[in-house]
């Protein structure tokens, strides 16, 4: 069986995310979805919040499950039995980050890093930009999937982050 890890903090979770996640269901047996979990970073959402809407949003996919995890995700997918980590990608500014690890990960680890570009339709998406937008109250429903936007509207309209 082929397994890979999809890692991320998925704060909140995207329809960039979901489109890397079901390509990456499409090419492995399974995909894990693994929430990082650093207690010393502030989120918007807190690790279960996160963990519940991820579920929600992959239940399309009959092969992906979701788990937290804490500490390096090649520790994880070694866990896991899963030698592959799925990553996405939407400029060169992400494969210039994402490279120097996925050369670490393969030299310390031997779990190979599979990058995916982003669907022209999601490269410019990320979390911190939904956040960024939805925070000054602009319209980010494009973005994210109708239970993400009420719990993120819920969560910016009180103000806080976990």
């Amino acid at each position: 069986m082929s397994r890979a890890v999809c890692p991320g903090s998925f704060d909140p979770v995207t329809h960039g995310h979901l489109d890397i996640i079901g390509r990456a269901a499409s090419l492995f047996d399974e995909v894990i979805v693994a929430i990082g979990v650093n207690p010393s970073k502030s989120r918007l959402f807190g690790p279960e919040e996160r963990t519940e809407m991820l579920r929600r949003a992959v239940e399309p996919f009959a092969n992906v499950r979701v788990e937290g995890f804490t500490g390096l995700v090649t520790d994880f997918c070694l866990a896991h039995d899963a030698p592959a980590i799925v990553k996405g990608l939407r400029a060169s500014s992400d494969f210039d980050y994402e490279m120097p690890m996925a050369q670490m990960n393969s030299a310390l680890t031997g779990v190979e890093t599979v990058f995916l570009p982003t669907s022209t339709r999601q490269s410019f998406v990320s979390s911190s930009l939904v956040k960024e937008v939805a925070a000054f109250g602009g319209d980010v429903s494009a973005f994210v999937p109708d239970f993400v936007l009420a719990a993120l509207t819920a969560r910016l309209a009180a103000g806080g982050t976990t």
